[in-house]
Formats: C-alpha cells, sequence, structure tokens
C-alpha cells in the first residue's frame, strides 16, 4: 500500500525546500526508499529532490495534465518506495490549483511549514487560521459550488487536511516551547534551528539546478542529522496511512498510459532504424536539464530509446540518433563555453538544414538562434538555425501557464490538438517580430483563456519555442513524436 504526505507552507521562502530536502535525506539513512514529488511545474526543485533521494521526482500538476493523470502518475512512481513526499508550492492556498487542491485530490494528509522567525505565540494564530480556512472555504464551495477549488477539498472531508506542523528558524529550545504550546489540535512534529548551517546557492531562475552539484554529500548528511535530532521522524511515518484511492491493481500491470501503449503497439508505429527503436537524443548538461521526467518516460513507452549528449563537452551528435530534443536551462551561464564548441554548433546547424527533425523548449531556442547576449550585453555566438538573436533582460520577461492549439500538423501532433505547458523566462527574441515564420504552427492562450502572442519558430523540421511542454498534457504527443522521426530518416 502506498503512503505518503504532502509539505505545505504558509507562503514561499518559509522553508518547504529546506524542510522537505531534509526529511528526504532522514528518511533515506533511515533505511526508506523515498519518492520525491513536486507540486507545479518546477524543474530545480525536482534536480534537488533526485540529488537527495537518488530518485527521480515527479512533477504534479493538475492544471497541464488533469487530475486523472495526476492521480495515475503518483500511484506508478509511488509503488516501489516505502514513502513519498510531495513538495508543495507557494502557499498552501495560492492558486487555483493550490497544494491544498493537490493534497484534497490524492487524499494525504499535510504537513505545514511555519517560518518561526519573529514570532511565538503567534504561531497559534496561523495554524488556526489556515486549518478553519479551509472549513470556511467548504462552506462557501457547498454554497455557491465554484471550481475547481471545491471538489478537491470537499472530496477530503473524512480526514484533517492538515495533521503535523513544522517550525523552520527556530531561536533556541526556549523559543520552539512558547511555539509548541501556541498550537491546538494539531501535532507539533518539531524545528529545525536558525542557526542550522545550510543553504541552496540562488540565481535569476530560482534555486542552483542539480547538475551543478550544489548541496555536497556532507551538507545533506548535516541537514538529515539536524532533521533527526529535531523533527519527530518516527511520528510522522506513524501517521502516514495509506492512500485510499489505490485502484488494487498490480505494480506490474500500473501504467500511466495503458491504452496509449497498447494503440502505439497495436498499430506497430516503431518504424526506425535502429532495432526497431526511435533513437531521440537528448541534450542534457549544465546548461540544459529543464525537462519534465515523465516526457522521457512517455517518450520510451512509445518506443522511443533516449540517448543523452552534451552541447558543452561533445563534439556531435550522437551517430544514431533519429531526432533531437533541447530543453531548457541556463545557456546564457554557459554561452562562452557553448559558443567555442565550434563542431557541435556546426553539427547542429548542418543537422537542422537537412531536414532532420529537431524539437527545443526556452533554452533550446536559444541555442537555435543566431546568438545570445548575455545579462552584461556580451554577444556569443549560437547555432544560427533561425536568423535572429536572443537577450537576457533584467526583470522576468514571461511567466506562466500555456495552452497550444496546433494550426498545422508537426511534430509534437495533428492540427485541431490542444497541449499545455508552462512558460518562465528572462530572455526574449531581440526584434522577433519581423521573423517570418513566426507563430505558423501555435495558437497561445494563457490558463485563463486569454489570447496570447502566437511565439514559435520553425525551420523545415525545426520546431521551437519559449513554452515546457508537458507531455502529459496529451498522451499523442510522445507517440506523433516518433511517428513524425519516422518520416524523415537521418542519413
Amino acid at each position: 500500500m502506498i503512503k505518503g504526505f504532502v509539505i505545505a507552507g504558509t507562503h514561499s521562502g518559509c522553508g518547504k525546500t529546506t524542510i522537505t530536502l531534509g526529511l528526504m535525506a532522514a528518511l533515506k539513512k533511515r533505511g526508506l526508499k523515498v519518492q520525491p514529488f513536486k507540486a507545479g511545474p518546477d524543474f530545480i526543485d525536482t534536480g534537488l529532490h533526485r540529488l537527495v533521494t537518488g530518485r527521480h521526482s515527479r512533477n504534479l500538476d493538475i492544471w497541464m495534465c488533469g487530475e486523472e493523470y495526476v492521480k495515475e502518475c503518483f500511484y506508478k512512481y509511488s509503488t516501489d518506495a516505502d514513502i513519498s513526499i510531495i513538495e508543495g508550492v507557494m502557499g498552501m492556498y495560492d492558486g487555483e490549483y493550490s497544494t491544498a487542491k493537490l493534497a484534497g485530490l490524492l487524499n494525504l494528509p499535510v504537513i505545514l511549514v511555519v517560518d518561526a522567525y519573529g514570532m511565538a505565540e503567534s504561531a497559534g494564530a496561523v495554524v488556526k487560521g489556515f486549518r478553519e480556512y479551509r472549513a470556511a472555504e467548504q462552506q462557501n464551495s457547498r454554497a455557491t459550488v465554484v471550481e475547481p477549488f471545491a471538489t478537491a477539498l470537499l472530496s477530503y472531508c473524512a480526514t484533517e487536511l492538515i495533521n503535523g506542523v513544522i517550525f523552520n528558524r527556530v531561536a533556541s529550545e526556549r523559543h520552539y516551547e512558547r511555539l509548541r504550546n501556541s498550537i491546538r489540535d494539531v501535532t507539533v512534529l518539531g524545528y529545525l534551528p536558525r542557526d542550522l548551517d545550510f543553504a541552496i546557492p540562488h540565481r535569476h531562475l530560482g534555486l542552483t539546478v542539480a547538475e551543478e552539484t550544489p548541496l555536497a554529500k556532507e551538507n545533506i548528511a548535516k541537514l538529515a542529522d539536524s532533521v533527526l535530532e529535531h523533527i519527530d521522524v518516527e511520528k510522522i511515518i506513524e501517521q502516514q496511512s495509506p492512500a485510499p484511492y489505490d485502484t488494487g491493481q498490480s505494480i506490474a500491470s500500473y501504467s500511466v498510459i495503458p491504452a496509449c501503449r497498447e494503440s502505439f503497439l497495436a498499430e506497430g508505429l516503431r518504424t526506425s532504424r535502429n532495432d526497431n527503436k526511435t533513437i531521440i537524443a537528448i541534450a542534457y548538461d549544465k546548461a540544459f536539464c529543464f525537462y519534465y521526467e515523465d516526457n522521457l518516460n512517455l517518450l520510451k513507452d512509445a518506443g522511443a530509446e533516449i540517448v543523452k549528449f552534451s552541447p558543452l563537452s561533445d563534439s556531435a551528435i550522437p551517430d544514431q540518433a533519429d531526432a533531437i530534443y533541447i530543453g531548457g536551462g541556463y545557456p546564457e551561464l554557459y554561452a562562452e563555453e557553448l559558443s567555442k564548441n565550434k563542431s557541435m554548433i556546426e553539427d547542429i546547424y548542418n543537422w537542422a538544414n537537412s531536414g532532420n527533425p529537431i524539437y527545443a523548449e526556452c533554452g533550446g531556442l536559444m541555442y537555435l538562434s543566431k546568438g545570445i547576449y548575455d545579462f552584461n550585453g556580451k554577444f556569443f555566438e549560437m547555432a544560427g538555425v533561425f536568423p535572429f538573436e536572443t537577450e537576457m533582460k533584467k526583470g522576468r520577461s514571461h511567466l506562466g501557464y500555456r495552452e497550444i492549439l496546433l494550426k498545422e500538423n508537426c511534430i509534437l501532433g495533428k492540427k485541431g490538438k490542444r497541449l499545455r505547458g508552462h512558460e518562465f523566462h528572462y530572455s526574449e527574441i531581440k526584434d522577433g517580430s519581423q521573423f517570418t515564420v513566426h507563430g505558423s504552427r501555435f495558437r497561445i492562450k494563457d490558463n485563463k483563456g486569454k489570447d496570447m502572442q502566437d511565439e514559435e519558430y520553425t525551420f523545415k523540421n525545426t520546431l521551437a519555442s519559449y513554452i515546457h511542454v508537458h507531455f502529459g498534457s496529451n498522451l499523442n504527443i510522445a507517440r506523433n513524436f516518433i511517428d513524425f522521426t519516422s518520416k524523415y530518416p537521418s542519413p
């Protein structure tokens, strides 16, 4: 049976990630297999989860993928773990698709993280407010039948949503005693001290990515020891009851996309030249590491073989590749190294010019441009597949969910299909409005249905945009990716 819980916070910056990583490290040190998850579209936290647990973390995003996919994803990847931990997003109730809604959907208990810096007895009022807010929302939902927030919360009435509290940045044992005594009707599980020597480096998109190894093994060990000393880990384990939505399927038969896989195999679309496998070369290194892990798994489930290569250090595209997938990341931080790797950028250009398939997102789009202007305005030449340049801006250019309606057939799907993803970047196309094949295949809306600029770029069989598409938003994406690739066999 699957056991798990959700780590929620009072607000962004309260210490969710530190507490989450600490509990993962502590439970792993106790000998448990810990399966990590992240609410929402974040790439960076998932990488840190993997660094600590040794298991790939999965994004659980209700808006992008829908409730059924999220539930199946959670159960599929939890079945062989001893316990699953979901790190929430922002404050517990923030957003239409909040951490609270996710916890309700999966019927999982919540541990609330409270930043105790600068308060004592007031912590009791904060926790009481978070508990009573849920009850108020339930009453409002019953009265007004407001969706989508109501459904998940109202389905989760059998048990308390918040069943534990952990304090962060506690000054002393005396301070902790005052905090603990202020709490009513919720188990206080412990705290992390204010003087804990643990920090994750930041940059413009958030925390430093796992591929840059921001957390030394000794720091992870120190964090685990602090959690084991100050937090009642045994009680956390005892409190986790099996998630009641378990389908009862065996581990062997459980799949996120059983119907998709069956239809795929039935139609026999594995038509690549490489031992009946389509070989997809994934650009993966410190510059390009923003991928939804589910995207890669869905491609594998559809019959692809994944081969990773590094635009930073490799001299050429893998010989056996049928298609290239270049995800997002931090190409602006490694622009000089990328630019100096002339053999790779020439190989990428020749590949695209020959009509071989490339799919690129965000940082991948930047890499395929003529070049990147970094934050200091210095220009670095890139692959030149697209005849425009990209430039970094001091402020964030775009952030938010995106829905794509395909206006033409492409590597992601057939005309008329809808896909969903997320956009988050500090760069812009320099004079991009003058590019003639701009917005030819995507019609883009935000998550409220508002029309956005149709920003997508094509060159022969190369497709690129700033949107990170989640392949779980439409289970035909992976299948279509391979089918499209098979029509354009590489030389």
